[in-house]
């Protein structure tokens, strides 16, 4: 939830989103938390049906301080959530590891952000296709216009989740090994390995050759480029 004072861009701290363990690491600033989502495109969605936890992974986006994911209409999480359920999303990135001089200090680096809301299908159907069609134009901006609509049949078996951010934290930690003054004299080597995912070389289709530009439609999506930090371009339209 935003706090009384939103113009600074922070969410209010509560008991559920207060990072005990290494609160240094700790961030509640609106853009640092969309920053963290809108860099990823698969999270986790925890949620008790019956008594018993669940998570999911599952493909989502973000507008504003709304979190969207979808899946088939025949599925029991989405099917639970259609009338709203309590539920927590989760999404993480591993920058690095982090290799000490002891095997407890070994760490990673990383960037989290852990999300609370309630769920509900978006029951208009117009609402729903726009939904879709966003999450495509997100990643392949001007697509939508080129493919076939999406059919009345195919909107009717996939429900669409949405979500208000009620409270969130993030968790960053990038740094070196924290090793104590003692371990220094070890005989072995320290320091951080980068683990970045990167986009490969385009692959077309080999059952029908595309007919499309590739260049035109895919060409903000360079070979090498970081997949994390080229999300973040396309959600602020760059």
């Amino acid at each position: 939830m935003p706090d009384a004072g939103s113009c600074r861009g922070s969410f209010t701290t509560t008991d559920r989103t207060r990072v005990r363990r290494h609160p240094e690491r700790a961030h509640y600033e609106r853009d640092t938390v969309y920053a963290i989502l809108d860099a990823a495109l698969m999270c986790h969605v925890g949620y008790v049906i019956d008594g018993r936890p669940y998570v999911t992974p599952t493909l989502f986006w973000r507008e504003g301080d709304h979190l969207y994911w979808h899946g088939s209409s025949a599925s029991r999480m989405l099917r639970a959530q259609r009338a709203g359920i309590p539920v927590c999303v989760t999404v993480s990135h591993i920058d690095g590891l982090v290799l000490a001089r002891c095997a407890f200090r070994h760490s990673l680096n990383y960037r989290a952000v852990m999300a609370f809301g309630t769920a509900r299908a978006v029951e208009d159907e117009r609402e729903k296709e726009a939904g879709f069609n966003a999450f495509i134009e997100r990643i392949y901006p001007g697509r939508t216009g080129l493919m076939r609509p999406i059919a009345a049949q195919e909107l009717k078996a996939t429900m669409l989740l949405r979500m208000a951010i009620e409270e969130v934290s993030a968790k960053i930690r990038d740094d070196g090994p924290l090793d104590l003054e003692e371990d220094h004299a070890a005989d072995c080597w320290a320091g951080v390995i980068p683990i970045a995912q990167r986009l490969g070389m385009p692959i077309p289709d080999a059952r029908v050759p595309p007919r499309g530009d590739r260049g035109a439609e895919i060409g903000h999506l360079p070979e090498g480029a970081p997949f994390d930090q080229m999300l973040r371009r396309l959600a602020e339209g760059k």
